[in-house]
């Protein structure tokens, strides 16, 4: 029988609000006996992508009965602006309303950090290497945070609060969701091994380029040090995993399917030794993965009200119906339906949450020049 971990709250701050009072997030911390990994969570850094908040829900009602390896630290409501920044009955949030920024490509990263840090300690072994350079990395995010005030705007004051939080873990996952979507990971091409652990189907790997994002700036570093290193003839494995977990469409919660998640996430944390003797596992499915160079967006050709035909995580064959778009002003004049297909073949992942398209709208996305993660390699 599994003892109870204590759950321990803080409302840390992150910048402050119009009339003076504080723009607070909440923490929430278990604490392992050290011997696993650490883990940090993070949800709801868009405004409408809301599932993760239940996600986090249901991962801390199943970790209170569980024994940990690795302290793991989850943080619900990330971007308290971007959720209550609402139009109507819409929420928006996936961009700062002042700058026009997204909200996720915010974080900071330094190149030259990790040039300088592989050229001066490589004279240490890899245990005092990797705490050096964690240390690094928090240093030069509180750098940021405690110089000139005036310097930094509310998003980035933000990200990097939050950025703060992740560099002290060595797992790190941002819960996202699509408008209209099926579930996938972002997953950088080193980890690859790990993806087949989450009950995600669809896998996008991605390169070490950093745009922004809060996976990037924590897989990045780790990634670009042991580039550095190896050019200096020194092998160092990369110890630090970040995954962007899209939990399917925004603007909406499912608890019973929260639930799903969660056990997709324990299942991976479990393989990763953060759980002790936790009975998740990985479920027996098909995983279809995609090169980011072949993730390609469907743009509108044209204007109109669209009826969405191709089905999320659905396999398009080229030629096939993925959408109608109709056009009633030109009844009398042209057809005023016309059926847009693709030239290849394809899985659908997520499309616009509107009907209502003008001409260039990200209609579709698709993975194409598809394979699987071979499940052969999940069993022990």
């Amino acid at each position: 029988m599994s003892n109870t971990t204590h759950i321990s709250q803080e409302n840390i701050v992150v910048g402050e609000v119009a009339n003076g009072l504080p723009l607070t997030i909440p923490v929430y911390r278990l604490k392992g006996d050290g011997t696993g990994p650490s883990v940090y969570v993070q949800a709801n850094m868009h405004g409408a992508e809301v599932q993760g908040n239940a996600v986090i829900f249901q991962l801390l009602e199943q970790l209170k009965h569980l024994n940990l390896s690795g302290d793991i630290t989850l943080v619900p409501y990330a971007n308290p602006i971007g959720c209550n920044q609402k139009s109507g009955e819409f929420t928006l949030g996936r961009f700062d309303p002042i700058t026009g920024t997204n909200w996720n490509r915010m974080y900071h990263y330094n190149k030259n950090l990790v040039a300088q840090f592989a050229q001066n300690h490589t004279q240490y072994d890899d245990a005092t290497l990797k705490s050096n350079f964690k240390q690094a990395l928090i240093d030069e995010v509180d750098s940021k945070l405690n110089g000139p005030a005036y310097l930094l705007n509310t998003g980035k004051r933000i990200a990097l609060n939050l950025q703060k939080l992740a560099h002290q873990a060595d797992i790190v996952l941002d819960l996202h969701t699509g408008p209209i979507s099926s579930k996938h990971l972002y997953c950088p091409t080193y980890a690859t091994d790990s993806a087949r652990y989450f009950n995600i189907e669809h896998v996008l790997l991605i390169p070490s380029d950093f745009d922004g994002a809060m996976d990037e700036a924590n897989f990045c570093p780790w990634w670009h040090l042991s580039d550095a290193l190896s050019e200096q003839g020194r092998e160092l494995s990369i110890p630090v995993e970040a995954f962007t977990v899209e939990l399917g469409s925004q603007e909406k919660i499912d608890l019973k399917e929260a639930l799903n998640d969660a056990n997709s996430i324990l299942s991976y944390l479990n393989h990763k030794g953060v759980l002790q003797n936790a009975p998740h596992t990985p479920a027996n499915i098909t995983r279809y993965a995609c090169n980011l160079d072949d993730y390609f967006v469907y743009y509108a050709p044209i204007g109109g009200m669209v009826e969405y035909i191709a089905p999320l995580g659905g396999h398009i064959k080229a030629g096939e119906p993925i959408a109608n778009i109709l056009r009633m002003e030109r009844y009398l004049s042209e057809q005023p339906l016309q059926t847009l297909t693709l030239d290849c073949d394809a899985i659908a992942i997520l499309h616009f949450a509107s009907a209502s398209v003008n001409q260039g709208t990200e209609l579709y996305k698709f993975f194409t020049n598809i394979f699987e993660l071979e499940l052969t390699l999940l069993i022990a």
